[in-house]
Order: structure tokens, then C-alpha cells, then sequence
């Protein structure tokens, strides 16, 4: 989730382009996901969507930047 791009994220059942660029976008500004749950709070990511989701996404470890 951390390293995916707009394409790769699309792939994702649920993921258009839109929620994709959302993503990206979000991770850019606040930094690389710590956990899955964390994935909720880019809108357009409910309960539901991220139930979804969930056996898709990894997030890998490692310190967090805001670069």
C-alpha cells in the first residue's frame, strides 16, 4: 500500500481511478500507511470498502517521512 502506484491500486477490486489518486495523494501528504485501518481515512474508504479490501493490502514496516 505504501509503494503502489495509481495503476497498481487500481487493480484492487473497488479502486477506480479517482479513490486511486485519493490514495496516492493522501499518502503523499501524511506519509506511508502504518496499518490497514489507517487506509479508512482517505475518503472514500469506509467500513465496507476497506472490508474489501483488506486481504489485498500488506503494509510494509519502516519509519515514516512526510516527504
Amino acid at each position: 500500500m505504501n509503494t503502489a502506484d495509481v495503476a497498481e491500486l487500481e487493480r484492487l477490486p473497488g479502486v477506480g481511478p479517482a479513490l486511486a489518486a485519493r490514495i496516492v495523494a493522501y499518502r503523499m501528504r501524511q506519509g506511508p500507511f502504518a496499518s490497514v485501518d489507517e487506509v479508512a481515512r482517505v475518503s472514500g474508504i469506509g467500513p465496507k470498502t476497506l472490508a474489501a479490501l483488506a486481504g489485498y493490502l500488506t503494509i510494509e514496516q519502516g519509519h515514516r517521512t512526510n516527504e
